[in-house]
């Protein structure tokens, strides 16, 4: 029989050089474990991972919340929450120096609690803030690097479709998650608000203040909010009070997104498009979902996660310095990978490494969440970075990424607190248990 460490890292190669040639990620997994169970087990049962892995996960109650986050999210953009959101902190904080963008930041954050996506708040306040800001003179580096830093806050602020995602694979409580990423996510938005407050500070130029709004339409933007209000209330506010499972809460909020956007003149034509970029998006996660599932089979049986846990416990290394190691392969691998596909492809291997080390899987949920968006963006492939570069050419890549590197060195010192103070994730969590 061949030996475990080989044949692990003779899989994980077979898997990189399959995505090299453009196989999508799950695919990829999928092969490599099929064949590889195949060759240490039995073709036989190789084969049948392909029946009963895809029933499993389709047949699995607690994966249909993603689905329905993801069309909550489409038809929410389809009404317009994001330009409600952005004009309603706008309306209170636009005549600052860097008020444009600190409003993009707000609305990034508060369009992220209903959208779950990194992209999708990337493209949406790309459309909606981007050009507000370029218009009022803002300095091009700082309106690039606040869009493509404040889309990563779709994946940070709960609900979030990666959180859920990695909630099912380790089989943690979703609504722990859930709770744990709400102190970070305010960290994270209050240090993006500080960096902007210093370059403005530095140079006034680079966010010149606008008019001041008068009372009359901030309660104008303050109406015209109520429909972000309403379903970050029912959806968020029925899950934590315990009226609805998380479940339950996302179908709520499908109800609640389609009605507002019927309200917003939704057609037929959009709504088509919207149900074919669910299903398209949902059959991606779902394809990835499967192959890691398939894959995680081939590595139980090299025993290779066992392995792994005994010979980093035996390296005498402490176990923060095999987490920041860690870290760092995550760093490389967000800048190659979309944040799931980073996420997926690994956590067969990293989550009982980092169990065996005595952590928290909850907390680690957290890190991971954090660590892949500061991937998402840095070069070479930064997802967020080549998003806005796609939805705005004239805005050039090394441009973007001259933009956002203060934010990342921001999100870097939130990565090192919430390593050094797991207590900032945990503490709530522990609260409403």
């Amino acid at each position: 029989m061949i030996d475990p460490g080989l044949a692990t890292l003779l899989g994980f190669g077979a898997i990189f050089g399959l995505i090299i040639l453009h196989v999508p990620v799950g695919i990829a997994m999928a092969v490599v474990g099929v064949v590889g169970f195949g060759l240490m087990i039995g073709w036989s049962p190789a084969l049948s991972l392909l029946a009963t892995e895809p029933v499993a996960v389709m047949s699995n109650l607690d994966l249909a919340v993603i689905p329905l986050f993801l069309l909550m999210g489409n038809l929410a953009a389809r009404a317009g929450l994001a330009s409600d959101v952005y004009k309603l902190f706008y309306a209170f904080i636009g005549h600052r120096r860097g008020g444009l963008s600190l409003a993009t930041f707000a609305g990034c954050a508060g369009f992220g609690a209903v959208c779950g996506s990194a992209v999708a708040t990337t493209v949406t306040f790309g459309r909606v803030a981007l050009p507000e800001m370029l218009a009022r003179g803002y300095s091009r580096k700082l309106a690039a690097g606040t869009v493509a830093a404040g889309g990563t806050l779709g994946i940070v602020v709960p609900p979030s479709s990666i959180l859920i995602i990695y909630a099912i694979l380790t089989e943690q409580f979703i609504l722990d998650l859930f709770s744990a990423a709400i102190i970070p996510s305010a960290l994270a938005l209050l240090l993006y608000l500080g960096v902007v407050a210093i370059i403005v500070h530095r140079d006034p130029q680079a966010g010149p203040a606008g008019p001041r709004q008068s009372l009359r339409d901030r309660l104008d933007a303050l109406r015209g909010a109520w429909t972000v209000l309403l379903l970050g209330v029912a959806v968020l506010g029925g899950v934590y009070s315990g009226v609805f499972t998380v479940t339950e809460a996302a179908a709520v909020g499908v109800a609640i997104s389609f009605v507002l956007a019927l309200l917003r003149k939704l057609n037929m034509a959009d709504l088509v498009a919207i149900l074919e970029q669910t299903a398209t998006t949902t059959v991606l996660v779902y394809v990835m979902i499967i192959g890691a599932s398939i894959f995680g089979y081939f590595l139980t049986i090299t025993g290779a996660p066992a392995l792994a846990v005994q010979a980093i416990q035996a390296s005498g290394l402490p176990p923060l310095g095999i987490v920041c190691c860690i870290l760092l392969a995550y760093l490389a691998l967000g800048a190659i990978f979309d944040e799931l596909a980073a996420m997926v492809l690994t956590l067969p291997f990293v989550a009982p490494v980092i169990a065996g080390l005595g952590y928290d899987l909850v907390w680690w949920g957290i890190v991971n969440i954090m660590v892949v968006t500061v991937g998402m963006m840095s070069p070479p492939i930064g997802m967020n970075v080549f998003v806005l570069n796609g939805l705005r050419p004239d805005l050039r890549l090394g441009l973007i990424y001259r933009g956002v590197a203060p934010f990342m060195a921001v999100d870097l010192l939130r990565l090192a607190v919430l390593v050094l103070v797991p207590g900032l994730s945990l503490w709530l969590p522990a609260l409403l248990r």
